[in-house]
């Protein structure tokens, strides 16, 4: 019988070519778009779970209360005596605990010098723990020495070709040699975080002396990995650590427990790469919202393409009514019939599969490409994949094959062969209602990209409250430190430089630092309970990037005071305080870590960070030492010029390492990275949609102009002209698209709305990018029926009517 119900299916399918084209097109495209997003999905959702241990691997970090109980500042890093205190604390309840610290020294070796950004101390028991394949040497001893060095297998190729790299000696820094002790396979791409280097965390020991690394309590910036014995009670751990910090921390300057002020959080290893957002990350993360909103457009996208199907089986019902009924007579029961048309259906499916798996493995390479992943259609080794394309064939199959199979073997054969068979306004009204259903879906899409630019343009050309416009900034040494006033004349001297200044952070980056602070209020000292961040800043600093004072003055090279005494703070940081004006503020009592002094100037608010955060309290200070880049304003027109002045100086400014630098505006604009990628995932794929949709439409009008062909011939002959037939044609196409405008409004309005949470600025909704969606959506609609009621119109009425 199955063969039986195959060769109908064929000749039915080879019969009916314009059909079979529309229906395994429109299917194999929703199907390909479908297996891309999943693929991209499936490798996300993959994240560090190919260590071994991975299901008892949880990363520890650092949280900050203010004193309304708000989070001030999370970190993903901790300072260096969590990870030992903690395993000789809970000894048992933890088998292991590992630090990573991230440097970006200069590695020479020979000729070869590289400045390395993916470079790690770590400690020695780092393979207990993680599960790196380790290709030549002892994973158990490789970093237990000081200055032993592991490397993975395309770095060592870097600096030693196809030489043994094993024994081989690099320099770190100009200061130290390190010899390589081990080399292990490259870190998989489905890693939250990829080294090229590990470096013996003795050597930092070494560095800095294990007393003083195991007080640094104020240096949070080491990654810390806990491994949990088998069947642990993480939430009963976590419970514990409030009384660990209080042991170890002491209590606060008030006189509370540290834990009122600090918490220690774990979050497991695998979901950091989705999960994790915090103000510090070893490498930026991705988010499990994107992952929610690519698989909801894959689904839409597969039901658009089933809807087309069942859309076109029941507008062909009258074709097959005869057969059905011929069946019928000659004794085939409903449920044989059922199972033809489920067959076909499938068969349908399999068809657009194939051609699916031939669209995904040529467009692959440019997805790869497109979302920065070596995505592979491997069906032999990815059972998920198999099973995703089982799946999907099914899926689709049995979804755009059911209400046909039960319409059309509902007739009832005696009306069929009497010519009595009346269809009704039921199938009619359920098309309606799916070609509703399509179109809300891509204008509901349409309209998302139409608000993500939007928001994007917002954040783009949002007024950042200073001059972030051709702004170099360069990395600084302790040589270049040492010289600055010499290096920075020197700098000035040149036609393109307007101007030179230092900091410890420039616009664009993260406000990590914070001390405590104290300030005078009402006359008296009062401590302040929330996080302010500090900015160590030259005298130029403040002018080179064109912030507004709104009070009191800016530091002053000649009164040197200014450099041990003088404070400077944003607006966001006096109502925080609790001054009601700037120029209240000016020459109040300031206490910040150590330092203390008076207020002497208050600046407006501008965006140090993304939009995505909101404005932080800030304060400046004179650095005393604490200086990272160098910040370079060059005039229009000068920008190659500077550049390659420069480059060939940085050899004497900075000897042995590479000219590196960036513009502050472009590092502001790729923050929104992860935002533009969504736009053109949603364009693209809101854009197949709509041809989906439209080839459905096409296919439906194309039938609907069949079944009224006797009506136009007649209609002409009474003096209807081609416009007013194409107006009878389209109109009720129309009225659909508009409904699902109505519909899709909403939608996109309250999607829409949750998305921008992400941003602590947003953009408001434009009517204007509704109408546009909606407008698109109509046009592609009505041109696509058109093409089909322009043709039936043009028709002779004289051989419409001879033909009925």
């Amino acid at each position: 019988m199955l063969k039986s119900f195959i060769k109908i299916a064929l000749r039915n399918m080879w019969r009916q070519k314009g059909y079979t084209f529309i229906n395994v097109i429109g299917l194999a495209v929703g199907t390909a778009a479908c297996i891309l997003i999943l693929l991209f999905v499936q490798d996300e959702l993959s994240y560090d779970k190919y260590h071994d241990k991975s299901d008892r691997m949880y990363r520890v970090s650092r949280q900050w209360f203010n004193q309304d109980g708000e989070t001030s500042l999370h970190l993903g890093h901790v300072a260096p005596p969590f990870g030992p205190l903690i395993k000789n604390d809970f000894d048992g309840e933890v088998l292991e605990t590992v630090r990573f610290l991230n440097d970006d020294p200069l590695i020479t070796y020979e000729q070869k010098k590289i400045e390395e950004e993916r470079f790690f101390f770590v400690d020695g028991n780092v393979f207990e723990i993680f599960s790196w394949q380790v290709l030549e040497g002892d994973p158990k001893t490789a970093l237990l020495e000081p200055n032993s060095i592991v490397m993975t297998r395309s770095t060592a190729e870097k600096y030693f070709d196809d030489a043994d790299a094993i024994g081989k000696t690099i320099n770190y820094d100009n200061q130290v040699d390190m010899k390589v002790t081990a080399i292990v396979e490259d870190v998989p791409l489905n890693s939250h975080f990829k080294f090229d280097m590990l470096c013996s965390f003795q050597t930092v020991e070494d560095f800095v002396g294990l007393e003083n690394l195991m007080q640094r309590w104020g240096s949070n910036n080491y990654s810390t990995f806990i491994l949990f014995p088998e069947g642990a009670d993480i939430t009963a751990f976590e419970n514990k650590l409030p009384a660990f910090l209080d042991k170890h921390l002491g209590p606060n300057r008030d006189g509370t427990p540290a834990s009122r002020s600090n918490k220690l959080n774990l979050m497991p290893l695998t979901d950091i790469h989705l999960h994790s957002h915090l103000d510090s990350e070893i490498e930026a993360n991705s988010d499990i919202a994107y992952v929610y909103i690519y698989t909801i457009i894959a689904f839409f996208i597969l039901i658009i393409a089933c809807i087309n199907f069942m859309n076109l089986a029941t507008a062909r019902s009258a074709k097959r009514a005869k057969e059905v009924g011929l069946r019928k007579v000659m004794g085939a029961y409903r449920s044989v019939l059922i199972k033809q048309f489920i067959s076909e259906s499938v068969l349908f499916a399999i068809f657009s599969l194939i051609v699916a798996v031939v669209l995904v493995g040529i467009s692959l390479p440019v997805f790869n490409d497109f979302v920065g992943k070596d995505l592979s259609l491997n069906i032999v080794n990815n059972t998920f994949l198999l099973v995703l394309l089982v799946g999907i064939a099914l899926f689709v199959g049995l979804a755009a094959g059911s209400y046909p199979a039960f319409f059309l073997s509902a007739f009832q054969p005696a009306a069929i062969l009497k010519g009595n068979l009346k269809l009704g306004n039921s199938n009619i009204s359920l098309r309606s209602v799916l070609v509703v259903v399509q179109f809300t879906i891509s204008i509901t899409l349409i309209v998302s990209v139409g608000i993500v630019q939007d928001q994007l343009k917002y954040v783009r050309n949002k007024a950042l409250g200073f001059d972030k416009e051709n702004m170099l900034v360069l990395p600084i040494s302790n040589e270049i430190y040492q010289k600055y006033e010499s290096v920075k004349n020197q700098l000035l001297e040149q036609p393109g430089i307007t101007t030179v200044t230092l900091s410890s952070r420039i616009p664009s980056g993260r406000l990590l630092d914070s001390q405590g602070a104290t300030a005078e209020v009402d006359g008296e000292m009062k401590q302040i309970r929330f996080r302010i961040a500090d900015i160590h800043i030259d005298h130029d600093y403040l002018n080179s990037f064109g912030v507004k004072f709104i009070a009191g003055r800016n530091f002053d090279i000649n009164r040197t005071s200014d450099s041990t005494e003088a404070f400077i703070l944003n607006k966001a940081a006096l109502s925080a305080i609790g001054w009601k004006t700037a120029e209240e503020a000016i020459d109040k009592e300031f206490q910040y870590g150590m330092r203390k002094g008076n207020i002497i100037g208050v600046v407006d608010d501008f965006h140090f960070e993304s939009l995505h955060q909101t404005i932080a309290p800030m304060v400046f200070l004179i650095t005393s030492g604490r200086a990272r880049s160098i910040a370079v304003r060059v005039k229009n027109g000068f920008e190659d010029e500077t550049l390659a002045y420069l480059n060939e100086q940085w050899s004497y400014l900075r000897p042995g390492f590479p000219f590196t630098y960036f513009w502050v505006d472009q590092r502001f604009s790729e923050q929104y990275t992860n935002e533009d990628k969504l736009a053109k995932v949603v364009r693209y794929f809101s854009a197949l949609a709509i041809i989906i949709a439209s080839l459905g439409l096409f296919g439906l009008a194309s039938f609907t102009a069949e079944q009224r062909f006797k009506e136009i011939g007649i209609r002409k002959v009474l003096g209807a002209s081609v416009g007013q037939i194409l107006m009878l044609l389209t109109k009720g196409f129309t009225r659909l698209v508009i409904i699902a405008f109505i519909i899709a409004c909403p939608l996109a309005w309250y999607f829409m709305d949750g998305w921008l949470e992400n941003f602590a600025y947003q953009t408001d909704f434009n009517l204007l990018t509704f109408a546009i969606g909606g407008l698109i959506a109509a046009v592609i609609a009505w041109l696509t029926v058109s093409y089909q009621s322009v043709k039936a119109a043009r028709v002779n009425p004289v051989e419409s009517i001879r033909q009925e």
